[in-house]
Formats: C-alpha cells, sequence, structure tokens
C-alpha cells in the first residue's frame, strides 16, 4: 500500500535538523560539511522562514522527510500592474528517495497553493532547464557577465558617490523601489534581502547621490585571482541599480578608478546593450566567434516564468494595452504538467485593452506550447521570433504582425532578486 504523502511547513527542531540534511546533500556546492556549517545552513533557512513573504515546506512519507522547499510571496511589477507571483527555491529531495516523483509532486503542490492565492504566474531558477522547461516553464531574459579592465569603464561624475551604511536602509528601499515602478518584471524587496545587503561582512555598498536623494547604488565584493597571490583581486559586482544615465556613469566611474587595486570588474548584467557604453567590451580571452567578432561577454539562461492560470492573468492586465491592437485570437495551449491552462483560450482585444470571451468569433488562431506562450506574455521573446523557430502556429500569416504587436514589448522584464 502508498504511503500518503503530506507537504506542510517546517515545525520542529527534528523536522528542520532533516531538513539541513537534505539540503546539504541536495546541493554539496554550499559545502555544508561539518556541524558549524550545518548549523549556519539551519539558521538561515529559519532566518528566512521567519520573513512574512517567505515559507521553507517539506514533503513528508512515512514520518520522514523526503524533500524540501521555499516558497516565496513575491510581488513582481509586469507590463504596469504589481502581481502576486509564486516563487520556489531550493527544491532538495532525500538521497534515497530520487526518481520516485518527489519534486513532481513538490511543483504541483507549489503550483497549486499560488492559484489558490490568486496568483497567475510562478517563477524559477532552474537547477536544469531541461526539466523545468518540460514542466512549462518559459525562460526569461538571459544574463551577460562581462570582465573588463577598469579602464574600459566610462567616467563619471564619481564624487557625487558616497558609502551606505545601515542609516541608509530606507533611501535604497527608496531607490530600488523607483526603478521597480518604471520596469518591467523586477520584483519588490522583501525584508531578509534587503536586511542581507547591510548585514553581509564581506560587501561594499555604495550610492550616487543627486539633489540630496540616492539616485542608484553598487554593492560589489573583492575576490582573489585563482592561483594569484594576495595582491591580485577582482571586484564582482552584485548589484548595480540606477535611475538615471548620470548615476550609471557616477557608480562606473568609481568602479574605473580602482584600476591601481584591481585586474578585472565582473559586471553581470541582463541589458543586451551594455557593449556600447564600454571603451573596449573584448573580455581578454582574444576569442574570435567566427574570424571577425570578438568575444565580449558569456551568457546564461536563468529565471524562468509559467503561467498557471490563464483566467487570472487576463483580468489582472486588464489595463493593459497590448499593443492598440483590435482583433479576436484563439490561442491553443498545450500543457501536459498542469492541464487546467490546457486548451482553447478566445482573447477579444479592443484598442489594446483585452478580455477572455469564449464566445467571440476568433478573426485568428494561435498555437504554442504553455512554456512559450509564458515567455511571450512576459515580454521575453516576441511571437515573430516564436514563429520563425516554429515554436508557434498561426491560422493565417496575414495576422501575424497584428499578433506580435499584441503581445510585443520594448521593456523586456528584468530580475534582480536571488532566490
Amino acid at each position: 500500500m502508498k504511503s500518503v504523502r503530506e507537504i506542510r511547513p517546517l515545525q520542529t527542531e527534528a523536522e528542520w535538523d532533516q531538513f539541513t540534511l537534505v539540503s546539504a546533500n541536495a546541493y554539496p556546492g554550499v559545502r555544508a560539511t561539518d556541524d558549524a556549517a550545518r548549523r549556519r545552513l539551519k539558521e538561515r533557512a529559519q532566518q528566512m522562514h521567519a520573513d512574512p513573504i517567505v515559507k521553507v515546506y517539506g514533503l513528508f512519507e512515512a514520518g520522514e522527510l523526503r524533500g524540501a522547499m521555499r516558497l516565496y510571496d513575491f510581488t513582481m511589477r509586469l507590463h504596469g500592474v504589481d502581481m502576486l507571483v509564486g516563487g520556489v527555491g531550493g527544491v532538495g529531495v532525500d538521497l534515497l528517495h530520487k526518481k520516485a516523483h518527489i519534486a513532481y509532486d513538490m511543483l504541483q503542490f507549489f503550483q497549486a497553493h499560488y492559484r489558490e492565492k490568486g496568483a497567475a504566474l510562478t517563477t524559477l531558477y532552474p537547477f536544469r532547464p531541461d526539466f523545468y522547461r518540460q514542466m512549462g516553464y518559459g525562460y526569461g531574459r538571459k544574463i551577460n557577465q562581462y570582465r573588463l579592465n577598469p579602464a574600459d569603464l566610462p567616467q563619471g561624475s564619481r564624487h557625487n558617490v558616497r558609502v551606505l551604511d545601515s542609516t541608509h536602509r530606507q533611501e535604497l528601499a527608496d531607490c530600488y523601489r523607483r526603478i521597480m515602478m518604471a520596469s518591467n518584471g523586477i520584483m519588490a524587496q522583501f525584508d531578509f534581502e534587503l536586511e542581507s545587503i547591510f548585514t553581509s561582512q564581506n560587501m561594499q555598498r555604495y550610492g550616487y547621490w543627486a539633489d540630496g536623494q540616492l539616485r542608484g547604488y553598487l554593492l560589489f565584493t573583492f575576490e582573489p585571482i585563482p592561483n594569484g597571490n594576495f595582491l591580485r583581486n577582482n571586484i564582482a559586482v552584485r548589484a548595480l541599480m540606477y535611475e538615471d544615465a548620470a548615476a550609471l556613469r557616477g557608480l562606473l566611474g568609481f568602479l574605473r578608478v580602482q584600476a591601481d587595486q584591481i585586474e578585472k570588474v565582473v559586471i553581470n548584467t541582463q541589458e543586451e546593450d551594455f557593449h556600447l557604453l564600454l571603451h573596449d567590451p573584448r573580455n581578454g580571452s582574444q576569442n574570435l566567434i567566427p574570424s571577425g567578432y570578438h568575444e565580449t561577454n558569456t551568457q546564461g539562461v536563468g529565471i524562468m516564468y509559467r503561467v498557471i492560470d490563464v483566467p487570472r492573468l487576463f483580468d489582472l492586465l486588464a489595463g493593459h494595452n497590448f499593443g492598440g491592437q483590435t482583433l479576436t485570437v484563439q490561442i491553443d495551449l498545450a500543457d501536459s504538467f498542469w492541464p487546467v491552462c490546457a486548451g482553447r483560450w478566445v482573447l477579444a482585444v479592443e484598442n489594446g485593452r483585452a478580455t477572455l470571451d469564449p464566445l467571440a468569433q476568433p478573426d485568428v488562431t494561435i498555437g504554442l506550447d504553455i512554456a512559450d506562450f509564458s515567455s511571450l506574455v512576459t515580454g521575453s521573446t516576441t511571437f515573430r521570433q516564436l514563429l520563425a523557430y516554429g515554436l508557434a502556429q498561426i491560422s493565417d500569416v496575414t495576422f501575424a504582425d497584428a499578433v506580435h504587436q499584441l503581445f510585443y514589448t520594448a521593456n523586456k522584464p528584468v530580475c534582480h532578486t536571488a532566490f
């Protein structure tokens, strides 16, 4: 007889100890190999669990913890709307119980949990992109890592740059919120995340001020050069947030003058045109890809999004302008992992305002997988691109431009939240 599985928040110290063991084995890279390291891992998880938006859940079977995950009640700004988006992180399965659908059951619970709470979207960072794509998660924007000589950064008014400390917590939170309001895809900061900025022992914190207001900030750590000596270090930028060009150039100008102390500035950015800022964007590898194209940066996929409630999504986006279009589109969605989203959805759009109307007569029908639809509605890709790749189908190509405009946004989603 199959034992009953229960998924719920952790409660007792014994359960937290089981969680620590499962997490340490699932993520050996955290190096929780001794009592002190395991205690720190448990305490950090308990601190996160105490945050109002974070809860650590376990999957229990026969009285034992078989898997664990963290759930986040994120507020994400999507197309000008602040909405609840469910996040999941730290998904781990006990080594003795792999291939027993434990991760599957936890993801099903995660999505049902947030659908019941009124969320239309969920999000995660994949340990394996292919695994989560099969579960209907679509790719967000890629990240670009630049390894730059400080002298290749632009000059700026660094005289407005000052050290930030815990007394500036509110100014930093306000700056972040203003950036969020003007952007797409950014998630609101939560208490544990904000507190970590000022309690980290290794983090360097600098802000750019103008007219008495914090207009941007820079967080970074010093990192030793592998196999180097104590005099050889890089700066690894953890956050570069700015409201305007003056703040950006001021913070980059501050990094530029560190050339006497550091060898490279490592910057991770989701901005596709960042190379335009640089005197020389090459990363020092001297690679050509192919002949004539100089290697500038490495790229990676990370953040993934998923629609879990189609009607709720379009209710939340009722005030969004879908490209100023007037047409009725039937959207045929394939979704084997979460069948509630699969099937026929008729979207009636008038002057850019969209509503679902199953009785409306469609002008055109499009078909795609829920993963690609999720990337499309967040603005991570375009309909024209999906069509060109054969990832979307359309019944009448004369409507392709109209459907493209329907979902197009120049403001691609950005995520600055690690979870």
